[in-house]
């Protein structure tokens, strides 16, 4: 309803149903004692605080898992489980795990907890970590994971890859990176750059040039019975 039509019966009637929201939820938390009251007023401040919980897993249920927090109820969404797809919650029974409160509503009772934010900040620091040990001239294999037009990414490990472009692939001139490389194949590259996390790899940097033979220069030592031969011709005409 526009805000301009608003009568004042219809204002009445938005102040009357705040209030009675309001009392229901004071109804509610009415119904909670002291000591669960001052429980629930430090997940509160947890959540505030973006503390770090250490829980386990006492029940799957629809959806997600179970954990008690203080001696709360809390749910764990299958979503925030873990960074990928959580095919059998099954698997988290018993588990221990970090988590921080999501969501957290005394009058309700609910507690939602979460342990996908801590491991995306852990994985994020691990990969920081890989990636301040790579340097530039680093020379390692890897496996070629994708191929694309204008060059190949290859996976290094430890959930690190660079691209290799295909001016780096060979010595040789290509007109697209799969006249030489296919998905799986595992090769030799080395770090050219490191620029904002994105690695530069070359494969051509490692391939040898040919070498120019050096000319070989050649002596004869003159045969025993010419030597006296030579030497007289070295001495002769000299004057003493």
């Amino acid at each position: 309803m526009n805000e301009e039509n608003l009568t004042m019966q219809d204002l009445e009637q938005e102040i009357d149903a705040s209030l009675k929201e309001v009392e229901e939820r004071n109804k509610k938390l009415d119904q909670i004692d002291d000591e669960e009251r001052g429980i629930w007023d430090n997940l509160l401040q947890l959540q505030e605080e973006h503390a770090v919980i250490e829980v386990t897993v006492s029940g799957v249920v629809k959806g997600g898992v179970i954990a008690m927090v203080e001696g709360i109820r809390g749910f764990i969404p299958a979503s925030k489980l873990a960074l990928g797809y959580v095919e059998n919650l099954e698997d988290y029974l018993k588990k221990e795990l970090k988590v921080q409160i999501l969501d957290v509503v005394p009058e309700e009772k609910r507690l939602v907890l979460s342990a996908k934010e801590l491991l995306r900040e852990a994985a994020k620091k691990e990969r920081q970590e890989k990636m301040d040990a790579v340097k530039v001239g680093l020379v390692t294999e890897g496996i070629v994971e994708t191929i694309k037009p204008y060059g190949a990414f290859i996976n290094l490990g430890n959930g690190i890859s660079g691209l290799v472009h295909v001016s780096q692939i060979s010595d040789k001139r290509i007109k697209t990176p799969e006249d030489v490389l296919s998905v799986g194949d595992t090769v030799k590259v080395k770090v050219t750059a490191i620029k904002d996390g994105k690695l530069s790899l070359s494969m051509k940097a490692l391939i040898e040039a040919p070498q120019e033979k050096e000319e070989e220069t050649h002596f004869e030592l003159p045969k025993s019975e010419n030597i006296g031969t030579s030497l007289g011709s070295l001495f002769k005409g000299l004057k003493l």
